[in-house]
């Protein structure tokens, strides 16, 4: 009995149902062909797409090429500046240490020649200039004479000037 009762609506399903509508092979055809077409000209654009992208990709190493070999040059030329700057940097240490030792040279010369001008005066003379100096500069002077002759001058001068100048004699050069 439920078979009889599932026949009837088994039929009226199959019968209800809309039929299907079948395409011809022609018909197919031509929708497989515009769907080709379509897909052709999706191609095409993805192609000039990719070429698009392959110059500018081109494009972008030769600027970056250019900006590497710029860079490689300002580079070089800044090494080359830092080379010539370390060059006269040396020749300006060197000429320094020379003009160091003829400054050192003519202030010994000048101290021997001042020296030898306080010899030769009599000692009375020499302790009134000295007198009149600092007490470093006298201590200064004082310091190249034989030990006789600074006795001579010392024993001449101010008693007071005389003791601030030994002090200074005292701690040493510099004066």
């Amino acid at each position: 009995m439920k078979k009889i009762a599932v026949l009837p609506f088994c039929f009226a399903v199959l019968f209800a149902a809309p039929k299907q509508q079948y395409l011809s092979v022609d018909e197919c055809n031509k929708i497989f062909e515009q769907r080709k077409s379509e897909l052709m000209l999706q191609i095409e654009r993805l192609e000039e797409k990719e070429q698009a992208l392959n110059a500018l990709q081109n494009a972008n190493k030769s600027v970056q090429g250019q900006k590497e070999q710029k860079l490689a040059q300002r580079l070089n030329e800044v090494n080359k500046a830092l080379a010539d700057l370390s060059k006269k940097e040396q020749n300006i240490k060197n000429m320094l240490d020379e003009n160091k030792k003829v400054l050192e040279a003519i202030e010994k010369a000048k101290d021997e020649k001042i020296t030898q001008s306080y010899v030769k005066m009599k000692p009375s003379a020499a302790a009134g200039i000295l007198a009149e100096m600092n007490a470093s500069s006298a201590a200064s002077i004082l310091f190249n004479l034989e030990a006789k002759k600074m006795a001579e001058i010392l024993g001449k001068m101010d008693a007071k000037k005389a003791a601030e100048v030994v002090n200074r004699l005292k701690k040493g050069p510099p004066f």
